[in-house]
């Protein structure tokens, strides 16, 4: 279990997203708020493990969101990539800026600058423990 703060964000209203500037203590777009909720629904929809979405911003001064997912085998993995790549596009019109390990398919990093996504195979996630580095920033809640 991750120790950082809980914050609920819904993808619409103009409430929702003052609240939730307010609780984080800095001001997000609605965009990269809804490209990191829609990465994180396309890995679930997808069969993605435990996907987390951490609000970096505070601690990072190049993003704002990490999604974090994982998949037992690398055609899982290139699957969800692409699946998150193709409806973060059909929502916001975005494409990623740079990805990389998408070749070796056991740590695939999609950058869309104020959005980074990481897609680990199984073991590799538990290897490297992503999220205790940042366990103490904001989990958003990204389901629905």
């Amino acid at each position: 279990m991750l120790n950082g703060r809980i914050i609920n964000v819904s993808d619409t209203g103009a409430n929702d997203s003052e609240s939730h500037e307010q609780a984080s203590g800095m001001a997000d777009t609605d965009e990269t708020t809804l490209v990191a909720l829609v990465a994180a629904r396309a890995a679930d929809d997808q069969k993605g493990s435990n996907t987390v979405v951490l609000k970096v911003g505070d601690v990072l001064g190049v993003t704002e969101y990490f999604v974090i997912t994982a998949a037992p085998n690398r055609r899982l993995v290139r699957r969800l990539v692409e699946e998150i790549e193709e409806q973060v596009r059909a929502a916001t019109g975005r494409s990623p800026v740079r990805s990389e390990g998408v070749q070796e398919q056991q740590w695939v990093l999609v950058d869309y600058g104020d959005v980074v996504v990481h897609v680990f195979l199984d073991e590799v996630r538990d290897f490297y423990e992503i999220e205790r580095l940042y366990r103490d920033v904001p989990v958003i809640t990204w389901a629905e």
